[in-house]
């Protein structure tokens, strides 16, 4: 059978062939199947009418005239209505092409797609209002410090804005910041299209996060929200920039930007930021100083030279181009631009940054240390409002200032020449791990880097105590597969100069090809002698041949759990064990105070509180844990009891000299340290479970960070500098 078509009939590609149902032939074979289909059937509920249908059967009478009367209208609309209606998957085509739009139904996606986005901003520009306060970027406060007992030590008031009238800040310096930030300032409408869809794409990628904003955008980030780089804030900053441009002058605006940005060294405003960086008001500024600072708005940890030869490149990039910029846009001439050819320096330290000379080095550990315990930015610590309650003792850092600054002053009397190049490092911490006291410089105005937490010299025989307690602790191996042999302080050693050093299978060889050996101070030999006596007679050999029997990784892991950090430490080879490692006075003292306090070990820390406006911040406080077990660190004490005793015998305290007793807790130890290159000077001891290391070394500053003969500068055995120094902070030792 055919279905023919009548030849006048012409068809429509819409046109579709409907075949009514055909009932379906029941299955023979089940006898109960229509009666079990009747009986379903039956049971069948009526259907519920829908919501909609119940809501027009309401409404429908009483909207029957307004339907009568549109109906006309309808009726004309129906035809291009369907012509518009699209066909969706597309008829008469076949396979993947059936879902690809037309031109028109993608036209009107897109038209759709505007008109939708115009509603949208609409209704956000609509309900949108700027808000009534500003907030803390732009009211920062001071950070105040404390010492331990609670009184003031510091004030860091550089942190304070000083509002400037825009009148006050030269026009060069104001189109600075406009050709590097926002040229097109005076004539858009508060936000760039570009700028956003940029700043949106990074924000939702991987990219960099930092530009894509107006001036007026970043003055609403400024002073209305916060610094969080989402999709929703910077929505919203676009919004809030619209109405702000419509309802603030331009010069408003810009007044405020200039006067609430962030520019580093924790100024925020163009006022404090010519103040922190060239030491004149903004008004003294010149085009050329004007660039420079502009381009610290792009993130002044990037762009500030004094942090880094990177930093520099960066900045002199970026000044170079904003000056070109200026030229660009009208507003510097070339023949004014051709002057500014040298880079304007900006000064190494923030002058406003002036706490005391001791008290800075201070204020640099702490606010290190409450930055990192505390989880606080950068920008938020700069915003101010903190008091930081350090561990800081006022006496206990009076004495060791007075100390080391006495110390100095005899050596620059005595030697000149060689005292001008001579930096003292100290610290004192207790054995619960609070920094005390630090000696970092003689000011940190002229000198900026902290000597108790530099990392520059060996320690030289101070390190023999932490190579003792891992040997007592994992004992040796004399053999490469035998068994580990406990040692003692009276398991025997030899103590001869220039002894070579041994493996299980020989000598051990340097690269040079030369058998390993150490060498005593002042070539002495002294034969088989106790390790518990060499370590009181600082006798280096025996130290340098344990460390290999015990382990050079467990010499350092042990070192390590001790207080020392990785980073100070070279290669593992025989000479770890005599001091090559280069802690700072800091950590010497940290790891000297684990043998106090019998074998635990606390990270050293200086600040024991932070609030803000009332409010305490939670403060990670380091726990102690187990370095090495209490009997080797009882042992260690009673050999650094005996090395104090007998090097000081008039030093010792009263109750130590009549109790007999040497190495328990609370009672005077120390130790000397000098490196086989006289390059530095070290003593280290306890008194009271506190702590104290004292290092004396030359560096010319000016030529390298190499460290130089010390030339007699640390004293002599009878009169060391070191000892002296340790001895003044910490009298009385009783």
């Amino acid at each position: 059978m055919q279905l023919k078509v009548p030849d006048s009939f012409k068809p429509d590609e819409t046109m579709q062939l409907r075949v009514s149902d055909i009932p379906a032939v029941p299955d023979m074979s089940d006898e109960g199947a229509d009666e079990k289909a009747r009986s379903s059937k039956n049971r069948r509920k009526a259907p519920r009418l829908s919501p909609f249908v119940r809501v027009w059967a309401v409404l429908g009478p009483r909207l029957a005239p307004l339907v009568a009367a549109l109906t006309p209208y309808v009726a004309r609309l129906t035809p291009y209505a369907r012509k518009l209606r699209p066909l969706y998957p597309r008829p008469g085509r076949t396979d993947w092409r059936r879902w690809i739009p037309s031109w028109r139904q993608s036209l009107g996606g897109v038209l759709a797609s505007i008109g939708l986005s115009g509603m949208f901003l609409v209704v956000a520009y609509a309900a949108t209002d700027v808000p009534d306060n500003l907030n803390t970027y732009a009211t920062q406060q001071d950070n105040v410090y404390f010492w331990a007992d609670g009184t003031p030590m510091a004030r860091t008031g550089w942190v304070q804005r000083q509002a400037m009238p825009l009148k006050d800040i030269p026009e060069d310096v104001r189109w600075a910041v406009l050709a590097a930030e926002n040229a097109s300032f005076y004539s858009d409408p508060g936000i760039s299209f570009k700028g956003i869809s940029r700043a949106l794409f990074r924000t939702l990628g991987q990219g960099d996060t930092q530009g894509g904003s107006t001036i007026t955008q970043q003055y609403v980030k400024n002073v209305y929200l916060n610094q969080n780089q989402t999709v929703s804030r910077k929505f919203t900053e676009a919004m809030i920039a619209l109405k702000l441009d419509n309802q603030m002058s331009k010069d408003d605006i810009l007044e405020g930007y200039l006067n609430t940005s962030w520019f580093g060294r924790g100024t925020y405003g163009i006022q404090r930021a010519a103040q922190a960086y060239y030491g004149k008001d903004v008004s003294e500024l010149n085009a050329s100083e004007a660039a420079f600072l502009a381009s610290l708005l792009k993130g002044a940890g990037l762009y500030d030279p004094t942090l880094g030869p990177a930093n520099r490149a960066r900045a002199v990039e970026r000044w170079s181009w904003t000056l070109d910029r200026m030229v660009d846009i009208g507003k510097l001439s070339k023949a004014e631009r051709a002057k500014y050819t040298k880079f304007p320096e900006p000064l190494k330290s923030n002058p406003l940054y002036d706490t005391g000379q001791q008290s800075d080095y201070l204020v640099e550990l702490a606010s290190q240390y409450a930055k990192k315990a505390g989880h606080i930015s950068d920008k938020d610590y700069d915003l101010g409002g903190y008091q930081i309650y350090t561990t800081f003792d006022k006496n206990r850092e009076a004495q060791l200032t007075a100390a080391v600054t006495k110390a100095r002053k005899k050596a620059l009397r005595d030697d000149p020449k060689n005292a001008k190049d001579a930096h003292f490092g100290a610290s004192s911490v207790a054995s619960d791990g609070r920094i005390l006291a630090v000696y970092g410089g003689p000011d940190h105005r002229t000198q900026g880097f902290n000597e108790s937490n530099a990392t520059t010299v060996p320690a030289g025989s101070a390190f023999q105590p932490f190579v003792y307690a891992a040997g007592l602790e994992h004992g040796v191996h004399k053999t490469r597969d035998g068994d580990t042999e406990t040692v003692t302080g009276q398991t025997l050693y030899n103590g001869d100069n220039l002894v070579p050093v041994t493996t299980p299978e020989g000598p051990y060889w340097d690269r040079s090809g030369r058998k390993a050996a150490a060498k005593n101070d002042g070539g002495k030999s002294y034969g088989r002698i106790s390790l518990h006596r060499a370590l009181a007679l600082s006798v280096n050999t025996p130290f340098m041949q344990l460390g290999m029997d015990t382990g050079l990784d467990v010499v350092r892991s042990t070192a390590e759990r001790s207080g020392l950090l990785p980073s100070s430490f070279g290669a593992q080879v025989p000479a770890l064990s005599t001091g090559s490692a280069t802690p700072s006075a800091i950590r010497m003292a940290s790891g000297y105070s684990t043998f106090a306090a019998g074998g635990k070990h606390t990270e050293p820390y200086s600040v024991r509180l932070i609030t803000k406006n009332g409010t305490k911040l939670v403060l990670e406080a380091p726990a102690a844990s187990r370095a090495f077990g209490a009997d080797a660190a009882e042992e260690v004490n009673s050999a650094l009891a005996d090395s104090f005793r007998t090097a000081h015998p008039d030093d010792v305290p009263a109750s130590q000299a009549q109790s007999g007793r040497t190495g328990s807790l609370g009672q005077v130890t120390g130790k000397a340290g000098t490196t086989q290159n006289d390059t530095a000077a070290w003593y280290v001891g306890t008194a009271k479970t506190v702590s104290t290391a004292v290092v004396v070394y030359r560096i010319d500053l000016g030529k390298s960070l190499e460290p130089l003969p010390l030339k007699g500068i640390a004293g002599t055995t009878d009169d060391n500098v070191p000892y002296g120094i340790w001895s003044g902070a910490m009298s009385p030792l009783g």
